[in-house]
């Protein structure tokens, strides 16, 4: 992945298939697909957040461990990319420990978050998500964020899910992830009966991030969450 790399992340290729259904359902039937693409937006712009500091010795061996981890994580080998192989590559968990500090083990922790995700291991990947240190970008940063809220969703905390969704919106505030981040949370108000912040979340979509994909259809959430 090139240094400084500014990557454009549409909304084509990052949009949901959204049906008109209660939030919980939907969850339930799309957690992997709403984890995979939060992951895949990760490694499509991972670059930026690992050359930002290339500072030191310490930075460039760790840039060099993650590399091979992010392989093992975007062909879906979650426990490898964890734990790394026992030979050449060190793992996700390894490097946050032995590179500790770096802007590079802190990427990790996100990685290893989805990780844990993607196995199903959603206490651990709160814990991991949670860790990380959100950084000065539109889309890792915001991306972990609204990671961490879909685990507490599935960890049964709506509430605390909808309102982590809220604010990887307001981080991202782009056209490309945000309205994403405020459909799910506006969902998840329905199912807790908050129509108010239902519609709140909607109109955000409509007004703000207008020019998005999401925004064609959202009048059809706001009249559902004003009956």
């Amino acid at each position: 992945m090139a240094k400084n790399q500014k990557t454009k992340v549409s909304d084509q290729a990052i949009g949901l298939d959204i049906q008109l259904n209660k939030s919980e359902a939907f969850l339930e039937r799309n957690w992997k697909i709403i984890v995979a693409i939060l992951a895949a937006v990760i490694v499509v712009v991972a670059g930026i957040f690992i050359y930002r500091n290339y500072m030191s010795s310490q930075t460039e061996k760790a840039n060099e461990a993650i590399a091979k981890s992010q392989a093992a994580f975007g062909m879906e080998q979650y426990e490898q990319a964890l734990n790394g192989d026992g030979v050449n590559e060190l793992g996700f968990l390894k490097i946050i420990d032995e590179y500790s500090g770096t802007t590079t083990a802190n990427l990790a922790k996100a990685y290893a978050g989805l990780c844990y995700a993607n196995l199903d291991q959603t206490a651990e990947a709160i814990k991991m998500l949670e860790d990380f240190e959100p950084q000065d970008d539109q889309i890792i940063s915001p991306s972990a964020i609204a990671a961490l809220g879909n685990c507490y969703v599935k960890n049964g905390d709506t509430k605390k899910g909808a309102e982590t969704l809220e604010k990887a919106a307001k981080r991202a505030d782009n056209d490309a992830v945000s309205p994403i981040f405020l459909l799910q949370a506006g969902q998840l108000y329905e199912n807790l009966e908050q129509y108010d912040k239902a519609v709140a979340a909607y109109k955000q979509i409509k007004e703000k991030y207008f020019r998005s994909q999401l925004a064609n259809d959202i009048d059809k959430y706001i009249e559902r969450a004003t009956k």
